[in-house]
């Protein structure tokens, strides 16, 4: 009987314990705010970030949706404004289209003088054939590559279609035939033309533009550029930057991004390569991708002795001074000389020995005037600008009697 009792007494007590809860209890009662949470007090789905050292990498879930509808709108206005921008362009095609086949062909384009003087291409010409003496050929490669300019501005004047030619120069020659003259000028034409925004020649060669170890190359070749952009980057002696006896010479990876950069800003840069010919033709039959860029090619022969004399001429004049007419025969004689010899440089020689008889024209003028007194020491302004006979006769006097050795230096 007492055992009943017990029995009855653990099955009642274990029913109340798995009884459900009363209704009116506070665990249960859903809190009152904004964020009701019905299983406590404490607001559901506010991430509080807790000790979790990655938690800016999360955020609301709001948040994230209005950021993911901004970038989805962007998008879709990118989108509507390319389209407006091509409907244009087929707008403005079709109304050229029109007018082309409207015009008739009677139609005044302007002459080819007006341009050439209104964009001041003649002025560089003239310079062209002022500065530089001879090299018949070369002057006349570059009135034809003027004039494709020029007819080219009228047709686009017009409204032809029209394409920026290739204007990647090799310049072949010995040193001092005029190259750099060449490019200065040829960069001022594209200026003139609306071809270069500066115009100006940048002059680099392999040390500006090859690096000396690993990863220096591409920086420095990107300087030169970037220094260039606009105008006309000319590489001398190109043919340094190959090395056909070492496979892993940094040269190649500038030459690498020369022929990039001569692909790809065409419009915003001139590349000019300079050198002997013969090394130039040969650095071509290495780098075929080079030849096939470089549209132009313009060859500048040795300057003549008469030539030469010239050239002595144009210095003398630019810098003020007047060479006496029996001074001329003498230069002569010195320039016939010294072609002889080696390492002679064309119109760079000439100045060299423009520069000695320059000196020894002073040193003349010092010694007859405040050495030995002649006048009371006082000087005409012709005495200033002479250069005598006997000025250069002193530099060929130097190569006749010096040492078979030391006649180069002379």
């Amino acid at each position: 009987m007492k055992f009943s009792a017990a029995v009855s007494l653990l099955f009642v007590a274990s029913a109340s314990a798995f009884a459900p809860a009363s209704v009116g209890r506070a665990a249960t009662q859903i809190a009152a705010g904004s964020n009701q949470n019905p299983f406590g007090n404490t607001e559901s789905l506010q991430y509080t970030g807790g000790d979790d050292p990655n938690n800016k990498n999360y955020g609301r879930l709001k948040e994230k949706l209005n950021e993911a509808d901004i970038e989805r709108r962007k998008i879709q206005e990118e989108a509507e404004r390319r389209e407006r921008a091509a409907e244009i362009r087929r707008e403005e095609r079709l109304a050229k289209i029109a007018y082309m086949k409207e015009m008739p062909d009677s139609q005044p384009a302007g002459t080819v003088d007006e341009f050439m003087f209104k964009e001041g291409v003649q002025d560089q010409l003239d310079k062209l054939d002022r500065d530089l003496v001879g090299l018949v050929a070369v002057k006349q490669r570059v009135k034809e590559i003027a004039a494709l300019l020029v007819l080219d501005k009228m047709r686009r004047k017009l409204g032809f279609e029209t394409s920026v030619p290739s204007l990647h120069m090799s310049f072949t020659g010995a040193p001092g035939t005029g190259k750099t003259t060449v490019a200065v000028r040829m960069g001022q034409i594209l200026a003139k033309m609306g071809y270069a925004r500066r115009g100006h020649v940048v002059l680099a060669t392999r040390d500006d533009l090859v690096g000396q170890y690993v990863g220096h190359t591409a920086p420095k070749t990107k300087e030169m550029i970037k220094k260039a952009m606009g105008g006309v980057l000319l590489v001398d002696e190109a043919y340094y930057l190959y090395n056909a006896a070492n496979d892993r010479d940094y040269g190649q990876e500038s030459i690498e991004i020369l022929l990039n950069v001569m692909e790809n800003n065409q419009d915003d840069l001139v590349v000019a390569v300079a050198g002997y010919k013969d090394r130039m033709d040969k650095f071509f039959s290495y780098i075929p991708g080079m030849m096939s860029r470089i549209g132009n090619h313009i060859d500048f022969p040795n300057y003549s002795a008469d030539e030469l004399v010239q050239i002595a001429g144009v210095m003398a004049r630019d810098l003020e001074y007047n060479i006496d007419d029996d001074a001329y025969d003498t230069f002569k004689n010195y320039i016939e000389e010294r072609m002889k010899l080696p390492y002679f440089s064309n119109a760079r020689t000439v100045r060299n020995a423009m520069d000695r008889a320059r000196m020894n024209s002073a040193i003349r003028t010092f010694e007859k005037y405040a050495i030995e007194g002649v006048n009371g020491g006082v000087c005409t302004v012709a005495d200033l600008k002479n250069i005598s006979s006997e000025d250069f006769q002193i530099i060929l006097d130097d190569i006749l009697n010096s040492d078979t050795e030391k006649r180069i230096f002379a």
